[in-house]
């Protein structure tokens, strides 16, 4: 069992940034590939990031590349997301998730694992 907590978000401006963060306990936190999903009112959960177990890769839906971020600290069993140049259609509740590989941790329907979310609001 993993246990995925979120932090970080909160109301921004338009161009502003956030970092958000998950902390993970439970099992090897080094054993999951993890991701970031967002879901905004009346649309579906969507893939917004995901890094490999080890760090080395990393992947974004197209809209966030060259803005958003994701990295992981093993030794903290913790993982981020570096958003920068926020846009009114980033406002969502942003998800944590962990799976056993890169390949499920892209999909809502291979995840293992989520957070509770946390509110991400970008005002213009």
């Amino acid at each position: 069992q993993v246990q995925l907590v979120e932090s970080g978000g909160g109301l921004v401006q338009v161009g502003g940034s956030l970092r958000l963060s998950c902390a993970a306990s439970g099992r090897i936190f080094s054993s999951y590939a993890m991701g970031w999903f967002r879901q905004a009112p009346g649309k579906e959960r969507e893939f917004v990031a995901a890094v490999t177990r080890s760090g080395v890769d990393i992947y974004y839906r197209d809209s966030v590349k060259g803005r958003f971020t994701i990295s992981r600290d093993n030794a903290k069993n913790t993982v981020y997301l570096q958003m920068n140049s926020l846009k009114p259609e980033d406002t969502a509740v942003y998800y944590c998730a962990a799976a056993p590989n890169i390949l499920r941790v892209t999909r809502p329907e291979g995840i293992d694992y989520w957070g509770q979310g946390t509110q991400v609001t970008i005002s213009s």
